[in-house]
């Protein structure tokens, strides 16, 4: 069972201390809390963590005897740090570069799994399905059904362990590859940094829209203010809000993004938009987005939503889609 706990969408989506002890304590009677799951930049909002925010998380996780899992990329072979860390004058720290700098009685007890995968911005190949965990200070005993369960059941595929290799072996200066490699990674993290500011400033112009700048990661997570009969028709249909938006957004752009909910976020309304692409691609999204969204205020400001015949297909189809749902 799981405890979700929220971040301060207010602070930038900042981890909150006094909210993971109140995940903690309502799930007391209901469960037995094991672990804490950390992703650190935030998918989809991403926030960086500082020194002082990691460290009361990992605090935290002692003080409660919770494993810590954190699902983070590690540094680059380039600059030193995480590759897909954008934001100016922010430095992506590790987990266990913090742990290992605390007091010893932490160092050499709290339990912590650091997971890493071939999803990083700068190799982005997510459906290689391959990736490495490094595990500190676990039981002995439990190490042992760890690596039984390793060698047993999980088996990534051959190009996605060497693709993983080359992850961690990148060509060194010298390689005869590595100005290729140089070129391209550098050139992956100014189009992602690009992107995400010229995303993030088309989204904030946007009527009912508003959006955090993302400081690493590869994904704007933007608030939806819709218009109330969207929500009400999505309340009909059994939908939140943002799925039915996603929903009539495909229907008439063609566009498939992510739905907040989906992403554990419930009482608002989000979008989850993947800023990883060409630029090209990425200016004929945004133009559809931009087209779309103002379509559906302009209805709504207007009042001749009901009369459109847009809107009763939309309905139409909305209607199908709340009876797939249930």
């Amino acid at each position: 069972m799981a405890a979700p706990y929220r971040l301060v969408e207010e602070k930038s989506w900042a981890v909150d201390l006094s909210e993971l002890h109140r995940a903690l304590t309502t799930s007391r009677g209901h469960c037995t809390l094991r672990a804490i799951y950390i992703s650190n930049p935030g998918n989809p909002t991403g926030h960086l963590q500082d020194r002082k925010s990691i460290e009361e998380v990992i605090e935290f996780a002692a003080a409660e005897r919770l494993l810590l899992l954190v699902d983070e990329l590690f540094f680059s072979s380039l600059q030193g740090y995480q590759d897909s860390v954008y934001a100016p004058n922010r430095e992506f720290i590790s987990y266990k570069k913090v742990l290992f700098e605390m007091d010893n009685h932490l160092r050499e007890t709290v339990e912590m799994v650091s997971f890493n995968s071939l999803s990083c911005a700068c190799v982005a190949e997510c459906g290689l399905r391959a990736g490495y965990m490094e595990v500190i200070n676990m039981d002995s005993g439990v190490m042992h059904f760890v690596d039984t369960m390793l060698c047993t059941d999980i088996n990534a595929p051959v190009t996605g362990q060497l693709t993983l290799d080359l992850m961690l072996s990148p060509p060194k200066p010298g390689d005869p590859s590595y100005n290729t490699f140089a070129e391209e990674t550098l050139l992956t993290r100014a189009t992602l940094a690009q992107n995400a500011q010229q995303t993030l400033k088309l989204l904030n112009d946007l009527p009912g829209m508003s959006c955090w700048p993302a400081m690493g990661g590869i994904y704007l997570y933007p608030r939806l203010n819709l218009p109330a009969e969207i929500r009400e028709q999505a309340n009909m249909l059994g939908l939140e809000a943002d799925v039915l938006y996603c929903q009539m957004l495909l229907q008439e752009e063609g566009l498939i993004l992510g739905a907040g909910q989906h992403g554990g976020t419930t009482g608002s309304h989000h979008l989850r938009l993947c800023v990883l692409v060409p630029p090209d691609t990425l200016e004929e999204v945004l133009s559809r987005i931009s087209s779309f969204h103002l379509r559906l205020t302009d209805r709504e400001h207007n009042g001749s939503y009901r009369k459109t015949k847009s809107r009763r297909n939309i309905l139409s189809s909305a209607e199908e889609i709340g009876q797939s749902y249930n």
